[in-house]
């Protein structure tokens, strides 16, 4: 009886310790461990899109497809609130808004620009 009075307790004393890492904010993205929501998120994509264009730094075929891109996630992201987010849509959104965060990086930064609207500089 009293083996398992001791079990019950230890298990209580785990798992009122482990409650409160449970209910931190999920995903710090590197960035000082704070958690990102996923409308700032969107909001810093979309916005980073905008001034790669606005800069010529993406050109017009890199804005169209990366514009796609974002539309996707975004529905994700709706299909996946819809019931409140699971440990896992959260990691795969994650994943995803990594992912095109690197596509946006990459495209504002390949020397592919255009000057003034009348094709590739060279």
């Amino acid at each position: 009886m009293n083996k398992i009075v001791l079990a019950i307790t230890a298990a209580a004393a785990l798992a009122a310790t482990a409650a409160p890492a449970l209910a931190q904010p999920y995903g710090g993205h590197g960035r000082n461990d704070r958690w990102t929501s996923i409308d700032q998120r969107l909001n810093n994509l979309d916005r980073r899109i905008d001034q790669g264009v606005r800069t010529g730094q993406i050109t017009r075929s890199e804005a169209v497809r990366l514009r796609g891109d974002f539309r996707s996630l975004v529905s994700l992201e709706r299909r996946y609130s819809a019931n409140g987010l699971t440990r896992w849509e959260r990691a795969d959104l994650d994943r995803r808004f990594d992912t095109l965060s690197a596509r946006i990086r990459w495209d504002r930064h390949d020397n592919d620009r255009y000057s003034w609207g009348y094709g590739p500089r060279r």
